[in-house]
């Protein structure tokens, strides 16, 4: 739906681009604005948030590599016999 109304939106706007009388290349140049100084605020916008996915993504991965229990290993060293000792 919405992709549908954007195209409808700039195949409107490149008609009246003709109707005004510009050129293809004029109406894309103002359809698509180009700032390089936007470009590096972007640039470094993404870097920032790439980066701070990236360290949840490591944080998330070293968390459920991480041992379990706290005597240093994944798996319980509690025994059926330490049961029967409880009693």
């Amino acid at each position: 739906m919405i992709i549908e109304k954007l195209m409808k939106d700039l195949i409107q706007l490149h008609k009246i681009g003709k109707e005004l009388g510009l050129s293809k290349k004029e109406v894309n140049q103002v359809l698509f604005y180009d700032n390089s100084k936007n470009k590096v605020i972007l640039l470094i916008i993404s870097i920032i948030i790439f980066s701070i996915v990236g360290y949840f993504i490591v944080f998330f991965i070293e968390s459920t590599i991480r041992n379990t229990y706290p005597s240093g290993t994944k798996y319980s060293t509690v025994k059926i016999k330490d049961f029967d000792k409880k009693k």
